[in-house]
Parts: C-alpha cells; structure tokens; sequence
C-alpha cells in the first residue's frame, strides 16, 4: 500500500525551529556543562540556536556551471 502524496513530509522544505522542548534545553545545557543534578527543571535559562545553512558542494557547483556554458 502507498502512501497518499499529501501525507509525504518534505525535508526539503521545512524550517529552522525556533523553540526547543524541556529535554533538549537540558541536554543542551548538560554539553556546555551549564546543567547541575540539583537543578530544577522549571524555569530554565534560554539557550540560543544555531542555525546551519547548508552549503553546495564543490562537484554540484561544477556542474551547474557546466549547464550554463552549454547553454550559451
């Protein structure tokens, strides 16, 4: 059985998150060494999020000037 084209997730198109849940702070908070075990877990401080561009390869890159020189 297939799925129906409206139910498919594109990753292509999806956003940057601007919140992060509870769990994710404190993992966040844990790797920066910000998280102490005494802790409570309300009232967190704001973590910042970074966000990643992708880049274009060096080989797609290439080949899209290729297709602009033989356009011409």
């Amino acid at each position: 059985m297939s799925l129906h084209s409206s139910l498919k997730v594109d990753t292509a198109n999806t956003q940057q998150r601007t919140v992060l849940s509870r769990i994710e702070r404190i993992k966040d908070l844990m790797k920066k060494g910000l998280w102490k075990d005494e802790q409570s877990a309300t009232g967190l401080p704001k973590t910042k999020i970074i966000k990643v561009k992708a880049k274009k390869t060096k080989a797609a890159k290439d080949k899209e000037d290729e297709a602009k020189a033989e356009k011409k």
